[in-house]
């Protein structure tokens, strides 16, 4: 049963993944670009810009897909001609890498935080209360055993 569910498993993720990146770097879309790359004016991506300036590259990336460039060579040359900041995402290098790295760092250090607190938590649970091993006075204890044997009955 087990084997069986993680070879269903690994042929989900199999099938769920997406196309090789070779297909997609020497014959990019115009869509595909669109999504990754900032509009100057703007400040949001191609596909969500009207302006001139994004109509203009999105003009630019047309020629450069028509004459087979690839798609790092269209962001590069965007890059050379806008800046780093023409790209969406930041490049996965140098400083840059750290707006990578830091969000996952934190997620795995907020998943550590809380497995400590959940593990801390149940260990507080197996205690006993405190006072709650001190013994009741002998009259209070049997007026205590009247009271309950009354609700029992």
């Amino acid at each position: 049963m087990k084997v069986a569910l993680v070879v269903a498993a690994a042929l989900s993720i199999a099938l769920a993944a997406p196309a090789p990146a070779g297909a997609s770097e020497r014959h990019p879309s115009l869509a595909e670009l669109e999504g990754e790359v900032m509009c100057p004016t703007c400040h949001t991506t191609l596909d969500e810009s009207n302006s001139a300036i994004a109509q203009q590259i999105k003009a630019f990336i047309r020629v450069r897909i028509a004459q087979g460039k690839t798609k790092s060579q269209i962001e590069s040359q965007l890059v050379d001609n806008f800046g780093p900041s023409i790209l969406a995402a930041p490049p996965k290098r140098g400083w840059d890498l750290l707006a990578w790295v830091l969000p996952l760092g934190g997620l795995g250090l907020g998943a550590i935080v809380l497995g400590i607190l959940a593990w801390r938590w149940t260990r507080d649970r197996d205690r006993p209360a405190p006072g709650g091993g001190a013994k009741l006075d002998p009259d209070v204890e049997r007026r205590l055993d009247a009271e309950l044997a009354r609700f029992d009955g």
